[in-house]
């Protein structure tokens, strides 16, 4: 494990989990991505991927991660009260996010999510030790051998995407955003830019997007045929579409993915259970 790099999908859907017969194939359980760079594990987002996830690391306790939330949409922190990791003592987690737009600290906003009456046990049960940190937009962090940057997003209440730069290789986790009318975002193209891995928000299709009776412009989502352009304009050598659309059942999906490996064909629809190995490169698409 000390030379490999791994990317594992344990959630993929954006807005609820949605399981159900017509989700089997992709999955309904909201984002988690785990990055394995060396012997550092990263996670990114705790929707409900996170308690799947938080299972299969039972086996493999005692252990340590380093948990970035996005931003804390409900989808994106729902698992976290499920991670069983984190209540048993021995394991440390060091967890990160933004300020919210009025200032709260990812600790803040992680505990307000389990208290009474939205939840039975507090943050407080959890038995692992818990490290909290709060970011700045477009800081640096620097984990021994990897480094993690992060870049505005365009979403409602504020978000970052992330760049994991790790031995040359770069994976980068940009979801929930939303590019302006006249141009990709800039902030976006860093950190794509050159990615070996380009995970990116494709919740709608650019028909939806533009819908006139029922547009989601302004709701801070992007489409497949836009995460397209960006992994042209950045240069990236394999584009992972994700946080797919409650609405977007399997059938859907397999005809996003015909219409953009069509276009771009470096291109996969992400799954529960997708491992992309970068170093070395033998499970790569599997």
């Amino acid at each position: 494990m000390q030379e490999t790099l791994i990317v594992r999908f344990w959630g993929v859907r954006g807005s609820i989990p949605s399981p159900g017969f017509s989700t089997l194939r992709y999955g309904g359980n909201t984002p988690c991505v785990e990055v394995h760079a060396g012997a550092t594990r990263l996670i990114f987002d705790g929707g409900t991927g996170l308690r799947v996830l938080g299972q299969a690391l039972l086996k493999q306790m005692p252990l340590e991660a380093h948990l970035f939330f996005g931003h804390t949409h409900w989808d994106h922190i729902q698992g976290f009260p499920f991670f069983t990791p984190a209540f048993i003592e021995g394991n440390r987690f060091h967890i990160y996010g933004t300020l919210g737009p009025q200032g709260q600290t990812i600790e803040q906003r992680l505990t307000d999510q389990m208290l009474h009456p939205n939840f039975p046990v507090p943050l407080q049960v959890m038995g692992g030790e818990l490290k909290f940190y709060d970011l700045e937009v477009g800081q640096t962090l620097v984990l021994g051998a990897v480094t993690v940057r992060n870049g505005p997003l365009n979403h409602p209440g504020g978000a970052v995407g992330y760049r994991v730069e790790w031995q040359g290789r770069v994976v980068s986790y940009i979801t929930d955003t939303e590019h302006p009318p006249d141009g990709l975002d800039l902030n976006v193209l860093a950190l794509a830019q050159g990615a070996d891995v380009l995970i990116y928000d494709a919740t709608y299709t650019d028909a939806e997007y533009q819908d006139s009776y029922h547009s989601k412009v302004g709701w801070g989502h992007s489409t497949w045929q836009v995460a397209i352009q960006v992994a042209q304009a950045a240069a990236a050598e394999r584009l992972v579409l994700f946080h797919h659309d409650p609405l977007h059942d399997d059938g859907f999906l397999d005809q996003v993915a015909a219409a953009a490996q069509a276009k771009f064909a470096s291109t996969m629809v992400a799954h529960e259970g997708l491992t992309l190995c970068l170093l070395p490169r033998a499970c790569l698409g599997t």
